[in-house]
């Protein structure tokens, strides 16, 4: 037992540095016996791990994996943790902790385990030694959330808290023949700013860092859009506070609203990332928070035109919406706008658990 603090301090003090690669293996007690025959030790993820991650996590998520563009960033990252389980010597699994909320929250994230791996127990002994580790060095830390996409059993209610959910619409697309429909829309390239006199009565405002503070962090006004007072963004759910969005404001990301002096609709769109599906194949996503079907389908024209504007090749675009507007934004996406529907109908549930 001694010994296994020494190695979390010293695992903790190199996550904090940032510098070096852990040389000394870390391992769990009392590990389920077949897990402790089988050997897993536990190292810090470093940029020379990335190939070994990414040979492991091939077709994850139906080519959408977004770690590949996110890896570097989450290894700087100081208030993440991002840890490797071996199996001698070569990584099987991969588990990614972010403290948020005040340091109140642990967002589980990047879950994958090597197929050969999967349905040994791997990804719960893998999560409880994550969670020691944040619990060392993060204190304060009361609660454990995860986002989910896949159909939740009595097992999952017994263990978790429902948060929110959010009907997950699924498109894809390519950019020019995209870009040439909203032409024949007649969808106009210019989208107002919170600095112009008229906004108030336009379907789309593009909020800057002044108006998305005023709105979310010193008003109630976001209370009834936001679901269950939760900001959702790319599938990471933050509660409206000043750290978090420190945490926000660093990410390329569009916001916008219907109306800054009493919004009704919010949505906030990512920058196109690559994704490993094929060449020049782009991921968009965007989160739409709100009830109203038309302010709905005006906000993700805006960001459909804004952000396919300059791509070629194809873009698969998930969108997040409240579940009933789901069935008529599907219907939009594909008799209006003449995209492809991936998949039907899914939800994103963002669940939480008590940290022990």
């Amino acid at each position: 037992m001694k010994e296994m603090y020494n190695n979390l301090s010293c695992t903790l003090y190199l996550i904090s540095c940032l510098k070096m690669k852990i040389e000394t293996s870390l391992t769990m007690p009392q590990l389920p016996e077949a897990l402790s025959q089988a050997g897993l030790q536990f190292t810090v993820a470093t940029e020379e791990d990335f190939d070994d991650i990414m040979a492991m996590s091939q077709d994850i998520y139906g080519g959408l994996d977004y770690l590949p563009t996110r890896y570097t960033n989450w290894l700087q990252e100081t208030n993440r943790i991002v840890i490797l389980a071996r199996k001698q010597g070569k990584v099987i699994a991969l588990e990614s902790v972010c403290v948020i909320d005040d340091g109140e929250t642990m967002l589980v994230e990047g879950l994958r385990v090597a197929p050969q791996e999967r349905g040994k127990g791997v990804a719960g002994v893998l999560l409880r030694f994550c969670s020691e580790l944040v619990k060392s060095k993060y204190p304060d830390v009361k609660v454990s959330r995860l986002t989910r996409d896949d159909q939740l059993g009595p097992k999952d209610f017994q263990k978790y808290r429902i948060i929110t959910k959010q009907g997950i619409l699924l498109v894809r697309f390519k950019a020019e023949d995209l870009k040439l429909r909203l032409s024949d829309l007649g969808l106009g390239e210019h989208i107002q700013s919170p600095l112009s006199t008229s906004f108030s009565n336009t379907p789309a405002v593009r909020l800057d860092h002044t108006a998305i503070h005023r709105l979310y962090l010193t008003s109630d006004l976001m209370q009834g859009v936001l679901p269950n007072s939760t900001i959702i963004q790319d599938w990471q759910p933050f509660k409206p506070l000043p750290s978090n969005m420190a945490i926000l404001l660093k990410k390329d990301i569009d916001w916008m609203v219907d109306d800054v002096s009493n919004p009704t609709v919010a949505s906030l769109c990512t920058f196109p990332i690559r994704v490993p599906i094929g060449d020049d194949w782009y991921y968009l996503n965007i989160d739409m928070f709100g009830k109203d079907l038309d302010l709905a389908r005006q906000q993700i024209l805006c960001h459909l035109q804004c952000h396919t504007t300059t791509l070629k090749g194809y873009v698969m675009c998930q969108m997040f919406v409240d579940p009933p507007l789901w069935k008529p934004m599907a219907d939009f996406c594909t008799n209006t706008l003449r995209v492809e529907l991936v998949k039907e109908y899914t939800e994103q549930c963002v669940v939480e658990s008590d940290v022990v």
